[in-house]
């Protein structure tokens, strides 16, 4: 492919579902276009940076590259005025201050409060696979279910309101896929807004100790924050704190099934289930690209790049840069360093990164020791998305302890 098509990638929401497709063309856009215009139809224009260190350098540069008005690639059909406002939508002054409100609940101490917690659950859905006589689709039976427990277990939802939870996110993150959605994501959100406007209220009126308390009843200057931020946050953290661990996942065992190497050495030394997690993130990335908006004219690689225009940061390509990982398509379990950006840098570093990797350890940790073989039964597939997205199936076939 040209540098033209090669652009393209980020618009075609099947490119991700590919692999070869995918990182065929950052790579070549990073050896000769590192700074390509794009113009597709039926998105506005924009800038896509695919090398690592600009991704990081301009995720740093918050004063220069602001999240609003776009904050992540979207088809004009879908990027209408939404109701909620989230982290990912805020600049400084707002980011840091609402940021701030659940911060002590994600940080290493907050999360090891949450050890126990989430091995019992990581135990629970090692236990479902054997008791699935030896085949199961591992996307759909395990890792889809297990993070998404444990996010909504956080924010102190009913746990009959979990498949409701669960189709609302695959609604949102499944858009760009036929098999996963049937809803606009402007349909979506109102769901969301109705079902957590009744949360909001009733964490009001009777709060208790989780998260979803802590985030209703939180206060800036004295006053409430308003219902549609904290509907804003409880989306936030019930879709990204769950979809992007559950990708990360199943892309994980996809990964370690196709090389059998790194099973074994995994099996051998489950010292290495940290690296492993880490190497896991960067093969997978399961957020694809956010959005960054010029305030001020500026300059990359010697590319005028105008104020108010917008650059795409791809994190699939940043996570394979030949210029920071040694040996970048190789899957490397025991990877030091892992200079990944798959959690972001900066002022946005993701909020939930401690969480996600206490539940990705922990999952692996109680499976690798129990699983005696394991093999592909069938033909993964892969999500068509244009921001959120791993294996959709994964069937796989196995005999356990």
């Amino acid at each position: 492919m040209n540098v033209e098509e090669a652009g393209r990638v980020f618009t075609t929401p099947q490119a991700y579902a590919d692999e070869k497709w995918l990182h065929s063309a950052t790579a070549l856009l990073r050896r000769e276009s590192p700074v390509h215009w794009v113009e597709a139809e039926g998105f506005e224009p924009f800038w896509a940076i695919t090398r690592h260190a600009d991704v990081a350098r301009i995720s740093r540069a918050t004063d220069i590259w602001l999240n609003a008005p776009r904050p992540a690639l979207a088809r004009h059909s879908s990027s209408a005025e939404v109701p909620v406002r989230t982290l990912v939508q805020m600049d400084a002054p707002d980011h840091g201050v609402y940021r701030h409100l659940s911060a002590d609940w994600f940080k290493p101490s907050g999360v090891r409060r949450l050890t126990e917690r989430v091995q019992q659950l990581a135990r629970r859905y090692v236990d479902r696979m054997a008791d699935l006589d030896g085949e199961c689709d591992f996307a759909a039976d395990v890792a889809i279910h297990f993070p998404l427990y444990v996010i909504l277990s956080l924010l102190g939802l009913p746990e009959n309101d979990f498949p409701r939870m669960l189709k609302l996110t695959q609604d949102m993150f499944g858009a760009e896929d036929v098999d996963m959605t049937d809803k606009n994501l402007l349909e979506t959100l109102a769901d969301f807004f109705q079902y957590f406007q009744g949360i909001v209220s009733s964490r009001r009126e009777n709060p208790s100790d989780d998260l979803g308390s802590a985030i209703a009843n939180a206060t800036i200057d004295g006053q409430l924050i308003g219902e549609l931020e904290a509907i804003g946050y409880y989306v936030l953290i019930a879709t990204a704190g769950h979809d992007t661990t559950s990708a990360a996942i199943s892309g994980g065992l996809h990964a370690l099934v196709e090389h059998p190497d790194q099973w074994r050495r995994l099996s051998d030394n489950l010292d290495l289930v940290p690296t492993a997690v880490d190497e896991m993130f960067r093969w997978v990335s399961p957020v694809k690209q956010f959005m960054r908006t010029a305030a001020e004219d500026t300059e990359l690689h010697g590319v005028r790049i105008a104020k108010g225009e917008a650059v795409l940061l791809s994190y699939p390509s940043a996570n394979r840069d030949e210029d920071v990982f040694d040996e970048p398509s190789r899957f490397d379990i025991g990877r030091t360093p892992n200079k990944h950006l798959a959690f972001g840098i900066g002022a946005h570093f993701c909020l939930g990164t401690h969480l996600a990797r206490l539940e990705a350890r922990a999952l692996f940790a109680e499976l690798v020791p129990r699983v005696r073989s394991i093999e592909l039964a069938g033909t993964p597939q892969y999500m068509d998305t244009l921001f959120v997205g791993g294996p959709k199936r994964l069937p796989i076939r196995y005999t356990m302890t």
